[in-house]
């Protein structure tokens, strides 16, 4: 029999120590640094002008006229792009579930935009569809007799929202894709035999069978999609105003634009309580799929 002395229990916890040192310094040391440089005046453009401030970067950074809009465009996108992309995703994983010719290149067609790298995506959607000018989404305005809408400028957030939205659509929809082969068919073949309608299958069997699916899906974007930043600054650069401005955007420009370094961390630090605020809710309002 295998002996379970001491020795033998801590053996385990000896060869994890470095992992899990390395974990926590990777995580300790950058929030260590940001709530200290939080403390402090800590301006780029005036690196002789420091010393401790207290909770003043907290309150400069709150009463900044743009933290409201930043806060409502970042729940905003989150759950317009949450909720478009998991409708949507269920809706294009249903359609194409049953086998039909092709049905391999569709898949493939409709993952590939989720490997697009979003500043690219970015410019794609900037340039090629929503140019007012030559972009596509102009032409068929043109080709209807329509004035084309200068989209960036007359709905910024929303532009953004459909970028996003495009990007994120083939990964809710390849999840939901996967649910569903694990579907059991006799249990559909039997509800068919018995008179039920599609609607009842989707109320009582398929939405059901794919709780746990939707809620990776949403967990996963909410992480995300709290951080975006790319499609922002590639696209709008937050305008017009602040119409677009998001919490990373608006961290990005107290850092990097007015050099406010202090501001900037109080900022990150409100951030992440936000995202935990978020994570919490989620949690107890659809974690209990994951138990299932």
């Amino acid at each position: 029999m295998r002996s379970s002395t001491p020795g033998h229990r801590w053996i385990p916890r000896l060869l994890m120590t470095p992992a899990v040192a390395t974990l926590l310094l990777w995580m300790i040391v950058p929030l260590g640094m940001t709530i200290y440089f939080s403390l402090i005046r800590y301006n780029l453009m005036q690196p002789d002008q420091t010393g401790f401030v207290g909770l003043m970067n907290y309150e400069f950074f709150l009463s900044n006229p743009a933290f409201t809009d930043a806060v409502m465009n970042t729940l905003l996108l989150l759950g317009s792009v949450v909720i478009i992309t998991v409708v949507l995703g269920l809706a294009l994983a249903l359609l194409i579930n049953d086998p039909f010719p092709g049905q391999g290149l569709v898949r493939i067609l409709l993952i590939s935009p989720f490997f697009v790298m979003p500043t690219v995506n970015a410019l794609l959607w900037k340039h090629m569809m929503m140019n007012p000018i030559y972009g596509v989404l102009a032409q068929i305005w043109q080709f209807f007799g329509l004035t084309p809408i200068d989209w960036l400028t007359d709905m910024p957030l929303g532009s953004i929202i459909i970028m996003i939205s495009w990007q994120w659509l083939p990964f809710a929809c390849l999840i939901f894709i996967t649910s569903l082969q694990s579907m059991d068919r006799e249990q559909l073949e039997a509800s068919e035999l018995d008179g039920a309608t599609y609607w009842q299958q989707l109320r009582h069997l398929y939405l059901p069978h794919m709780g746990r699916a939707i809620s990776v899906v949403i967990m996963i974007e909410v992480i995300f999609l709290l951080s975006i930043f790319a499609e922002i600054f590639t696209t709008t650069g937050g305008g017009p105003g602040t119409e677009s401005t998001n919490l990373a955007f608006l961290i990005f420009t107290e850092a990097l634009l007015n050099f406010d370094v202090g501001a900037a961390s109080a900022g990150a630090l409100l951030a992440i309580v936000l995202a935990n605020i978020v994570a919490i809710f989620l949690i107890r309002m659809i974690g209990k799929n994951l138990e299932r």
